[in-house]
């Protein structure tokens, strides 16, 4: 066993990692699975059977037949049950009154291990799914999301959307899912992370009692590289009747396992973290252009994208295209105040403080970093590193990131046959 001060980790013979964070003054725990394989790694003519997966571990299991019997074993005690799925990783957690604890490791782990996903039931959330997947085409400001991410992409696994297209879920039977269970649901891809009132000898010995048989299967799945061979900006119209149109304008980014996340995460709170955000200030409190603005980066393993949101009249989108345009070729062209750039950095580290008072927020934090980087930092190891990042870091950083020949844009909004936005992309 390796710990800090913080933290505790264990590694058993099968691969499973097991960490916890232990914390006092807390009557909760919470216990989260996390499989490191998720929609990009999966064949392109079953897109979205991660996601399916998901929704049906919960649809009954040998010991609990009933689906109803899952949730109430965890509810039932006051606990939440809950699941995600994303491109690179599937969780599964739980929190519970920590008396309760070996409890909802029993219902998680019977999930995960013994699900019988019945054919009656894979049919009937095959619905559900399309449902979901029309929903969010029935959503513009759902949908421009889905949609910017194919504009950078293309079909490569970060581009297709997590949930799958409907023609891919419809060809997906339960020997395909079984298959793709067992094939990548793996010990060497899965860390059981706990936080709150946890014991971490309890968590092993758990982790050992149901998972200490699981064998890796050589034939799990791999992600195909993200290639970036983008030349000139991209543009791709949603044209729908709407009060409002909504725009994504993105780019390509940093991995996370280039170390200059850091930089990055001052750059994307720079332009959106908060109402004194520049994004916030510029596009809604001096303009009056948006209700709604904001960016996020998202990195994988070997590749990662900014995206930004506005959201603005119809009439006025040209305006606040070029309007989000100026904020990034600001932030590239001209250095941060040192002013500017201490407060970004104590925004950023009071947040990361304050997001770590829930057990189920310590468990992310240890899990979440254990599966992403094989290692846990505490919170004041991340701190330095957010402390050290330069006026010089960030500048550099936008000047590689914010690249003409590498923005896209999806718009959705009354436009018809409007071929002209390109022209706006320019720096």
């Amino acid at each position: 066993m390796s710990s800090s001060a913080a933290y505790h980790k264990s590694t058993l013979p099968n691969g499973v990692r097991v960490v916890t964070g232990p914390m006092s003054g807390v009557r909760s725990a919470s216990l989260i699975f996390y499989y490191n394989v998720g929609s990009r790694y999966e064949r392109a003519e079953h897109s979205g059977i991660s996601h399916y997966l998901e929704h049906m571990l919960f649809k009954g299991t040998e010991l609990r037949p009933d689906p109803m019997q899952i949730s109430q074993a965890i509810e039932g005690v006051g606990g939440m049950l809950n699941a995600a799925t994303g491109r690179e990783s599937t969780s599964y957690w739980a929190k519970v009154p920590s008396t309760h604890f070996a409890l909802s490791f029993d219902v998680l782990a019977d999930i995960l291990r013994n699900s019988v996903i019945d054919s009656t039931e894979l049919d009937r959330e095959r619905s559900v799914i399309i449902e979901e997947i029309r929903s969010i085409y029935d959503s513009p400001e759902d949908l421009v999301h889905e949609v910017i991410d194919e504009v950078v992409w293309g079909d490569q696994g970060v581009g297709r959307s997590i949930a799958g297209i409907e023609e891919t879920v419809e060809t997906i039977d339960r020997e395909v899912m079984v298959d793709y269970w067992r094939r990548n649901y793996n010990p060497s891809r899965l860390v059981i992370a706990s936080g709150g009132d946890v014991d971490h000898a309890e968590v092993v010995a758990l982790t050992e009692q149901h998972f200490g048989d699981l064998a890796d299967d050589p034939a799990a799945d791999q992600y195909e590289p993200a290639v970036t061979d983008q030349t000139e900006p991209r543009v791709h119209l949603i044209d729908r009747d709407t009060e409002q149109a909504h725009i994504c304008l993105a780019m390509p980014a940093l991995p996370y396992s280039d170390d200059r996340r850091y930089v990055q995460g001052t750059l994307e709170a720079v332009l959106s973290s908060g109402m004194s955000s520049r994004l916030f200030q510029e596009l809604r409190e001096k303009r009056g252009l948006v209700y709604s603005v904001y960016g996020y980066f998202r990195p994988y393993e070997d590749v990662g994208q900014g995206v930004f949101y506005a959201g603005t009249d119809p009439e006025r989108v040209d305006e606040a295209i070029v309007a989000l345009l100026g904020e990034l070729r600001k932030l590239r062209d001209e250095p941060l105040s040192a002013e500017e750039l201490q407060m970004t950095k104590d925004l950023r580290k009071g947040r990361l403080l304050m997001g770590l008072e829930d057990s189920r927020s310590v468990a992310s934090w240890v899990g979440s970093q254990e599966a992403t980087y094989g290692e846990i930092k505490t919170p004041e190891e991340v701190m330095e590193r957010i402390e050290a990042v330069t006026i010089e870091d960030v500048q550099a950083l936008a000047q590689e990131l914010f690249r003409e020949d590498r923005l896209s844009l999806a718009l959705a909004g009354p436009f018809g046959d409007r071929d002209d936005f390109a022209e706006l992309l320019t720096f």
